[in-house]
């Protein structure tokens, strides 16, 4: 099983200063992270795009060749590719020349997007946001199959056997399909034969075993190789040395991120007594000590037949120095128990 983080290069205000760190430290601070990351041997890092002051990340693309440049192993991902609004033809040409500048660590995790912003930004309709995002996967699909592509569409100028390069140092970019609950995008994944990522933020992972199942009806039914098949999980989350650190220190920054979204989308502010049944074994949230995270991602392995798992560090701006201690106890302290316990227990 794959271990990795996820973020979205938030940069939110300090909760005891009241201040933000500069644009230009966040990503010097996240350089450092990366650094980390594998040094301690994480499998996998992982950047969201966004388009709003509070997360930094509009080009993934740009960030993962950054970190190319400073890394040797860690495989090098979007999460996601908000592809309903962007081009296939540039999107898959960002992530070949990742591919290329890595030695063949990209990797692509297209998505519908749960935010918006990116759609009126380039001029989409959210009326379309379904189709746009159906219609695109399978440009894409295709772009990466071949080196010359004849394709036409609805929501974009048609193709007529025309070359897209560069091409991937891979023989083809890994595509994941990432999810927030919509079964028509699970279905979507399995026809094609993609991977499966879920983002459990809320809820319980139970309920998503359903979608789980769902997943692996269709790889079959389209008649793709079940070898092949992969399913990942991204949830919040950090580790601290003990249960009560971990909880203490995460509350402020994810409270802060939790309650202005809020505010957006109509949800109550959120308060101690919610973020502490989030952390229990059935809850999203993955926050404690080494133990803990260790225990609750063996019990979502077990519970949806896990192939990867991303750890989002951090929700809100964090001090630097405790982000880098999370990801240095992800790395020594988690990630080797997880992969033992998936040896010892193959084909179970």
């Amino acid at each position: 099983m794959e271990i990795g983080i996820s973020t979205f290069v938030e940069l939110t205000p300090d909760q005891e200063s009241g201040k933000c760190i500069s644009q230009h430290q966040r990503m010097k601070d996240l350089m450092e992270e990366v650094a980390l990351m594998e040094q301690v041997g994480l499998d996998v890092f992982a950047v969201g795009e966004h388009h709003r002051p509070d997360f930094i990340a509009s080009s993934p693309a740009v960030i993962l060749a950054a970190a190319a440049a400073i890394t040797k192993n860690i495989k090098l991902s979007s999460a996601v590719t908000v592809l309903s609004s962007d081009d296939p033809v540039r999107v898959f040409q960002d992530f070949a020349t990742v591919d290329l500048l890595s030695d063949g660590r990209a990797e692509i995790m297209a998505g519908r997007g749960s935010f918006i912003e990116s759609f009126p930004l380039f001029g989409y309709d959210l009326k379309d946001y379904d189709s746009l995002f159906a219609e695109k996967l399978d440009m894409l699909y295709q772009l990466n199959k071949t080196e010359k592509i004849s394709w036409k569409g609805k929501h974009r100028a048609a193709i007529d056997n025309l070359g897209v390069y560069p091409r991937p140092f891979q023989p083809e970019l890994p595509i994941w399909v990432a999810v927030g609950g919509t079964p028509n995008s699970v279905i979507r994944a399995a026809y094609y034969g993609l991977p499966l990522a879920m983002a459990i933020i809320g809820g319980s992972p139970e309920h998503f075993v359903q979608l789980a199942q769902l997943y692996r009806e269709n790889y079959k039914k389209y008649n793709q190789d079940e070898s092949k098949l992969q399913m990942a999980v991204h949830s919040h989350g950090y580790i601290a040395e003990t249960s009560q650190q971990a909880a203490d220190e995460f509350f402020p920054s994810y409270q802060y991120v939790m309650t202005q979204l809020g505010r957006e989308r109509g949800w109550q502010p959120m308060s101690r007594q919610q973020f502490d049944a989030m952390r229990t074994k059935k809850g999203a949230l993955l926050v404690g000590s080494p133990q803990e995270v260790t225990e609750k991602i063996l019990y979502e392995q077990e519970l949806l037949g896990l192939t990867r798992f991303l750890l989002h560090i951090s929700v809100g701006t964090m001090p630097h120095a405790k982000v880098m201690k999370a990801i240095e106890l992800l790395g020594t302290k988690v990630a080797p128990e997880v992969r033992k316990y998936s040896k010892t227990n193959v084909g179970s």
